[in-house]
């Protein structure tokens, strides 16, 4: 299983609002039209953590997605796709830069509900 995850800029003249808006209601519908996507996901960007430690990218950052694939070669499949093509096109269309890198996913510590209080251990 591969992934990508892509830094998303948006485009000068518009806003955060409209840049949200049309990310989450015409560019993810889009999305699940894309044979080969596993999984896709849209983080928007509500606050940053500057350290003092560590010198900070020189840009502002709006949104990040994910898109996880089965292989490098489901993902560039999915990319050719008219689907896919149709989200690139559409992407062109609100953001401004980006930058999307391909990894290879190792989980660390797997996905665990939240802990319910007030409640025992069973």
């Amino acid at each position: 299983m591969i992934k990508t995850i892509t830094i998303l800029v948006k485009r000068d003249g518009w806003t955060k609002e409209e840049f949200t808006k049309h990310w989450q209601e015409v560019h993810g519908p889009l999305a699940l039209a894309v044979k080969g996507f596993r999984r896709y996901v849209q983080s928007e960007c509500v606050d940053q953590i500057i350290r003092k430690d560590i010198v900070e990218l020189d840009f502002p950052v709006d949104g990040i997605a994910e898109v996880w694939y089965d292989s490098q070669e489901a993902m560039m499949a999915a990319r050719r796709s008219p689907e896919g093509q149709a989200l690139l096109a559409d992407g062109a269309k609100f953001i401004g830069r980006s930058r999307t890198i391909v990894v290879s996913e190792r989980e660390v510590m797997p996905f665990a509900p939240a802990h319910k209080s007030g409640t025992e251990a069973g």
